[in-house]
Protein backbone atom coordinates (compact mmCIF):
# COMPACT_ATOMS: atom_id res chain seq x y z
CA UNK A 1 0.00 0.00 0.00
CA UNK A 2 2.80 2.50 0.82
CA UNK A 3 4.45 1.47 -2.08
CA UNK A 4 1.71 2.05 -4.27
CA UNK A 5 1.11 5.47 -2.27
CA UNK A 6 5.27 6.00 -3.02
CA UNK A 7 4.42 5.32 -6.51
CA UNK A 8 1.84 7.38 -7.49
CA UNK A 9 3.51 10.52 -5.70
CA UNK A 10 6.37 10.37 -7.69
CA UNK A 11 4.19 10.45 -10.61
CA UNK A 12 2.41 13.20 -9.73
CA UNK A 13 5.69 15.12 -9.23
CA UNK A 14 7.00 14.25 -12.40
CA UNK A 15 3.81 15.26 -14.05
CA UNK A 16 3.97 18.28 -12.28
CA UNK A 17 7.75 18.98 -12.91
CA UNK A 18 6.73 18.56 -16.56
CA UNK A 19 3.83 20.61 -16.97
CA UNK A 20 5.85 23.39 -14.60
CA UNK A 21 8.68 23.14 -17.73
CA UNK A 22 6.14 23.43 -20.64
CA UNK A 23 4.36 26.88 -19.42
CA UNK A 24 8.21 27.80 -19.25
CA UNK A 25 9.82 27.05 -22.35
CA UNK A 26 8.33 29.28 -25.65
CA UNK A 27 7.51 27.21 -28.09
CA UNK A 28 9.60 26.41 -31.31
CA UNK A 29 8.72 28.59 -33.54
CA UNK A 30 6.47 31.06 -31.40
CA UNK A 31 9.68 33.24 -29.76
CA UNK A 32 9.52 37.08 -29.98
CA UNK A 33 12.26 38.33 -32.82
CA UNK A 34 14.49 40.48 -31.37
CA UNK A 35 14.18 43.76 -33.80
CA UNK A 36 17.74 43.68 -35.72
CA UNK A 37 19.92 46.96 -35.07
CA UNK A 38 19.85 49.23 -37.88
CA UNK A 39 23.41 49.00 -39.45
CA UNK A 40 25.88 51.54 -39.37
CA UNK A 41 26.36 54.12 -42.05
CA UNK A 42 29.74 54.14 -43.51
CA UNK A 43 31.23 57.70 -43.90
CA UNK A 44 34.84 59.31 -45.66
CA UNK A 45 35.66 62.65 -43.58
CA UNK A 46 38.25 64.79 -45.87
CA UNK A 47 39.65 67.27 -42.61
CA UNK A 48 42.65 69.21 -42.49
CA UNK A 49 45.65 67.68 -40.92
CA UNK A 50 45.49 70.01 -37.54
CA UNK A 51 42.09 68.81 -37.08
CA UNK A 52 43.58 65.26 -36.10
CA UNK A 53 43.73 65.01 -32.72
CA UNK A 54 40.21 66.35 -32.05
CA UNK A 55 38.27 64.54 -34.32
CA UNK A 56 40.14 61.27 -33.68
CA UNK A 57 39.22 61.90 -29.78
CA UNK A 58 35.57 62.42 -30.53
CA UNK A 59 34.93 59.17 -32.93
CA UNK A 60 34.17 56.62 -31.05
CA UNK A 61 31.44 58.92 -29.16
CA UNK A 62 30.28 60.35 -32.42
CA UNK A 63 30.06 56.67 -33.96
CA UNK A 64 28.02 55.79 -31.42
CA UNK A 65 25.77 59.03 -31.24
CA UNK A 66 25.24 59.08 -35.17
CA UNK A 67 25.14 55.18 -35.65
CA UNK A 68 28.11 55.91 -37.82
CA UNK A 69 31.42 54.32 -38.71
CA UNK A 70 33.93 57.09 -39.68
CA UNK A 71 37.22 56.90 -42.02
CA UNK A 72 39.17 60.22 -41.69
CA UNK A 73 41.32 61.15 -44.24
CA UNK A 74 44.02 63.97 -42.62
CA UNK A 75 46.23 65.91 -45.04
CA UNK A 76 46.75 69.36 -46.36
CA UNK A 77 43.35 71.14 -47.13
CA UNK A 78 44.60 72.11 -50.78
CA UNK A 79 45.70 68.45 -50.95
CA UNK A 80 42.03 67.17 -50.01
CA UNK A 81 40.51 69.85 -52.45
CA UNK A 82 42.34 68.28 -55.20
CA UNK A 83 41.34 64.95 -54.38
CA UNK A 84 37.67 65.82 -54.27
CA UNK A 85 38.24 67.24 -57.53
CA UNK A 86 39.55 64.35 -59.36
CA UNK A 87 36.73 61.99 -57.67
CA UNK A 88 38.40 60.82 -54.57
CA UNK A 89 35.64 59.25 -52.14
CA UNK A 90 34.51 61.83 -49.68
CA UNK A 91 31.07 62.36 -47.55
CA UNK A 92 32.30 65.54 -45.75
CA UNK A 93 35.05 68.36 -45.92
CA UNK A 94 36.58 70.07 -43.31
CA UNK A 95 39.14 72.83 -44.32
CA UNK A 96 40.88 74.94 -42.83
CA UNK A 97 40.41 77.88 -45.20
CA UNK A 98 38.07 78.86 -47.33
CA UNK A 99 39.41 79.36 -50.22
CA UNK A 100 39.79 76.06 -50.73
CA UNK A 101 36.35 75.26 -50.10
CA UNK A 102 35.43 78.40 -52.10
CA UNK A 103 37.05 76.61 -54.65
CA UNK A 104 34.63 73.25 -54.71
CA UNK A 105 31.79 75.25 -54.35
CA UNK A 106 32.28 77.84 -57.65
CA UNK A 107 32.36 73.57 -59.46
CA UNK A 108 29.08 72.68 -57.75
CA UNK A 109 30.47 70.23 -55.57
CA UNK A 110 29.18 70.84 -52.62
CA UNK A 111 25.60 70.80 -50.75
CA UNK A 112 25.78 74.56 -51.11
CA UNK A 113 23.34 74.64 -48.36
CA UNK A 114 24.75 72.63 -45.42
CA UNK A 115 27.90 74.56 -45.60
CA UNK A 116 28.81 76.75 -42.38
CA UNK A 117 32.00 78.29 -40.44
CA UNK A 118 32.75 75.32 -38.02
CA UNK A 119 35.94 76.81 -36.00
CA UNK A 120 38.71 79.52 -35.81
CA UNK A 121 42.67 79.20 -35.02
CA UNK A 122 45.68 81.45 -34.29
CA UNK A 123 48.78 81.22 -36.16
CA UNK A 124 51.79 81.55 -33.99
CA UNK A 125 55.70 81.23 -34.14
CA UNK A 126 57.36 78.34 -32.36
CA UNK A 127 60.75 76.97 -31.43
CA UNK A 128 62.62 73.84 -29.99
CA UNK A 129 61.52 73.64 -26.34
CA UNK A 130 65.07 74.59 -24.86
CA UNK A 131 66.17 77.55 -27.90
CA UNK A 132 66.55 80.78 -27.26
CA UNK A 133 67.30 82.50 -30.30
CA UNK A 134 64.01 83.36 -31.59
CA UNK A 135 61.79 85.59 -29.65
CA UNK A 136 59.53 86.70 -31.93
CA UNK A 137 59.30 87.23 -35.94
CA UNK A 138 61.94 89.83 -36.57
CA UNK A 139 64.55 87.58 -34.56
CA UNK A 140 64.46 85.19 -38.08
CA UNK A 141 66.18 87.66 -40.66
CA UNK A 142 69.33 86.99 -37.79
CA UNK A 143 72.31 85.09 -39.12
CA UNK A 144 72.14 82.52 -36.34
CA UNK A 145 68.28 81.40 -37.95
CA UNK A 146 69.50 78.89 -40.85
CA UNK A 147 66.24 77.57 -41.03
CA UNK A 148 62.40 78.40 -40.90
CA UNK A 149 59.99 75.98 -41.58
CA UNK A 150 56.03 77.14 -42.75
CA UNK A 151 53.50 74.85 -44.95
CA UNK A 152 53.20 75.01 -48.89
CA UNK A 153 51.56 78.10 -49.39
CA UNK A 154 50.00 76.72 -52.54
CA UNK A 155 48.19 73.88 -50.73
CA UNK A 156 49.02 74.55 -46.93
CA UNK A 157 46.29 77.07 -45.35
CA UNK A 158 49.04 77.72 -42.28
CA UNK A 159 51.74 78.11 -44.90
CA UNK A 160 49.74 80.61 -46.77
CA UNK A 161 48.94 82.48 -43.46
CA UNK A 162 52.25 82.23 -42.70
CA UNK A 163 53.32 84.19 -46.13
CA UNK A 164 51.06 86.78 -45.69
CA UNK A 165 52.17 87.37 -41.72
CA UNK A 166 56.00 87.85 -43.16
CA UNK A 167 54.64 89.66 -46.15
CA UNK A 168 52.61 92.06 -43.40
CA UNK A 169 56.01 92.38 -41.02
CA UNK A 170 58.27 93.79 -44.11
CA UNK A 171 60.52 90.00 -43.32
CA UNK A 172 59.06 87.91 -46.54
CA UNK A 173 62.43 88.67 -48.90
CA UNK A 174 64.76 88.40 -46.09
CA UNK A 175 63.32 84.84 -44.54
CA UNK A 176 62.48 83.06 -48.20
CA UNK A 177 66.07 81.88 -48.39
CA UNK A 178 65.49 80.39 -45.59
CA UNK A 179 62.56 78.66 -45.69
CA UNK A 180 61.88 74.79 -45.52
CA UNK A 181 58.44 73.55 -47.05
CA UNK A 182 56.71 71.01 -45.38
CA UNK A 183 53.31 69.06 -47.27
CA UNK A 184 51.07 69.92 -44.06
CA UNK A 185 51.29 71.72 -40.85
CA UNK A 186 52.13 68.27 -38.77
CA UNK A 187 54.90 68.44 -40.84
CA UNK A 188 56.05 71.95 -39.91
CA UNK A 189 55.65 70.76 -35.82
CA UNK A 190 57.78 67.77 -36.59
CA UNK A 191 60.33 69.42 -38.13
CA UNK A 192 60.84 72.44 -35.45
CA UNK A 193 60.34 69.20 -32.64
CA UNK A 194 63.43 67.12 -33.86
CA UNK A 195 65.55 70.73 -34.41
CA UNK A 196 65.45 70.43 -37.82
CA UNK A 197 64.65 74.02 -38.23
CA UNK A 198 65.41 76.84 -36.22
CA UNK A 199 61.67 77.62 -36.11
CA UNK A 200 58.11 76.99 -37.70
CA UNK A 201 54.80 78.50 -38.04
CA UNK A 202 51.60 76.41 -37.09
CA UNK A 203 48.33 76.89 -35.35
CA UNK A 204 47.98 77.05 -32.01
CA UNK A 205 46.11 73.53 -31.62
CA UNK A 206 49.45 71.83 -32.91
CA UNK A 207 51.54 73.65 -30.62
CA UNK A 208 49.78 72.61 -27.37
CA UNK A 209 49.58 68.94 -28.17
CA UNK A 210 54.08 69.04 -27.93
CA UNK A 211 55.93 69.12 -25.26
CA UNK A 212 59.05 69.26 -27.45
CA UNK A 213 57.96 72.70 -28.52
CA UNK A 214 57.36 76.54 -27.11
CA UNK A 215 55.42 79.67 -28.75
CA UNK A 216 57.45 82.93 -28.49
CA UNK A 217 54.95 84.99 -30.36
CA UNK A 218 51.49 84.73 -32.27
CA UNK A 219 51.11 86.51 -35.67
CA UNK A 220 49.78 90.05 -34.88
CA UNK A 221 46.12 91.04 -35.27
CA UNK A 222 45.71 91.44 -39.12
CA UNK A 223 48.67 90.40 -40.30
CA UNK A 224 46.81 86.95 -42.14
CA UNK A 225 43.28 86.34 -43.21
CA UNK A 226 41.42 84.76 -40.47
CA UNK A 227 41.91 81.06 -39.84
CA UNK A 228 38.47 79.74 -40.35
CA UNK A 229 37.38 76.32 -40.32
CA UNK A 230 34.61 75.69 -42.73
CA UNK A 231 32.93 72.51 -43.25
CA UNK A 232 30.15 71.03 -46.10
CA UNK A 233 28.72 68.14 -46.99
CA UNK A 234 30.12 66.78 -50.46
CA UNK A 235 27.43 66.73 -53.18
CA UNK A 236 28.53 62.75 -54.51
CA UNK A 237 28.08 61.51 -51.47
CA UNK A 238 25.14 58.50 -51.12
CA UNK A 239 25.03 58.88 -47.23
CA UNK A 240 23.30 62.39 -47.06
CA UNK A 241 21.78 61.99 -44.32
CA UNK A 242 23.95 59.96 -42.07
CA UNK A 243 26.09 63.07 -43.26
CA UNK A 244 24.17 65.86 -42.04
CA UNK A 245 24.15 63.90 -38.94
CA UNK A 246 27.45 64.01 -38.54
CA UNK A 247 27.50 67.68 -39.17
CA UNK A 248 25.41 68.68 -37.01
CA UNK A 249 27.48 66.54 -34.12
CA UNK A 250 30.40 68.69 -34.68
CA UNK A 251 27.86 71.79 -33.51
CA UNK A 252 26.68 69.50 -30.67
CA UNK A 253 28.00 69.89 -27.19
CA UNK A 254 29.97 67.23 -26.76
CA UNK A 255 32.26 67.97 -29.66
CA UNK A 256 32.31 71.56 -28.72
CA UNK A 257 34.06 70.34 -25.91
CA UNK A 258 36.86 68.61 -27.27
CA UNK A 259 37.34 71.16 -30.06
CA UNK A 260 37.51 74.06 -27.44
CA UNK A 261 40.30 71.26 -24.68
CA UNK A 262 42.35 71.46 -27.99
CA UNK A 263 42.73 74.78 -28.28
CA UNK A 264 39.93 75.61 -31.23
CA UNK A 265 37.60 78.41 -31.01
CA UNK A 266 33.96 76.96 -31.99
CA UNK A 267 31.94 79.60 -34.35
CA UNK A 268 28.99 77.33 -35.71
CA UNK A 269 25.71 77.04 -33.66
Amino acid sequence: MKRKRFLLITGLMMVLVMLLTACSSTPTGTSPEKTPAEPKTALTISAAASLTDALQEMKDQCEKETNTELTFQFAASGTLQRQIEQGAPADVFISAAATQMNALQKQDLLVTETRKDLLKNELVLVVPKDAATVKDFPDLTGEKVKKVAIGVPDSVPAGKYAQETLKYQGLWEQVEPKLVLAKDVRQVLAYVETGEVDAGMVYRTDAKISDKVKITASAPVGSHTPVVYPVAIIKDTKNLDAAKKFVDYLTGEQAKAVFTKHGFTVTAK
